[in-house]
């Protein structure tokens, strides 16, 4: 009996680790206001480059931005992984980036902001 209790709840925490957290495009945009005083969703410049666009597009490639070493060769395109990765740890994501801000550490906040990220075309 308790071989079959733990067969059990072993398949079910496999299921819970590989479901996908519900995404909330509007809660993300409401997390984004702690990304708004460096980034613009319109196209401008600031402190930190626009993320208008970022979903496909190459790291460290919006024309006028000045990134350090390491986005610039960062050598991969922003997707949800990638996007979620660098958002929850940035300078674990990515030795060397330059941004200052320690990661939003929060699974749930991160999908809903992802997911806004994701709308910005």
């Amino acid at each position: 009996m308790l071989k079959i209790f733990r067969h059990n709840v072993a398949v079910l925490l496999a299921a819970a680790a590989g479901a996908a957290l519900a995404q909330d495009p509007t809660a993300g945009q409401a997390a984004f206001a702690q990304c708004a005083a460096c980034h613009s969703v319109d196209g401008s410049l600031g402190t930190g480059p626009s993320l208008r666009g970022i979903a496909g597009r190459k790291a460290g490639s919006v024309e006028g931005f000045r990134y350090s070493r390491a986005l610039k060769n960062a050598g991969y395109v922003w997707d949800a992984r990638s996007l979620d990765a660098f958002i929850a740890e940035p300078q674990k994501a990515l030795a060397g980036t330059l941004m200052p801000f320690a990661g939003v550490p929060d699974a749930q906040q991160r999908a809903d902001l992802v997911a806004f990220l994701l709308t910005l075309h």
